[in-house]
């Protein structure tokens, strides 16, 4: 079974996230529970809000139910990310053989 024809789902859900602080020009990888996530999966995250100096740049689940956000801060002072409802949207490719005309 490719890539190719496989069925692909995608949902988006919503999680609430309280993060540490991240230090000054250093990147930190942190979790935030999602519920149904799944070893496989791909997700994006949005950050619903802006903080001058901070960004999501990185996302991957890495256990049930956990997506791990990597926040880069590059100022020169410590940053916490705020606390607040989270966008996720899930990709999950599913094990259903699709055939060649469909």
């Amino acid at each position: 079974m490719t890539a190719q024809n496989r069925l692909h789902r995608q949902y988006r859900v919503q999680s609430a996230g309280t993060f540490t602080e991240v230090s000054a020009n250093t990147t930190s990888e942190q979790s935030l529970t999602v519920l149904g996530v799944r070893s496989g999966d791909m997700v994006t995250v949005n950050k619903p809000t802006h903080q001058a100096g901070l960004g999501v740049v990185g996302a991957r689940v890495n256990a049930a139910d956990t997506v791990a956000l990597t926040f880069m801060n590059n100022t020169g002072s410590g940053i916490t990310p705020t606390a607040e409802t989270y966008n996720v949207h899930v990709f999950r490719s599913e094990g259903v053989q699709l055939s060649a005309n469909d």
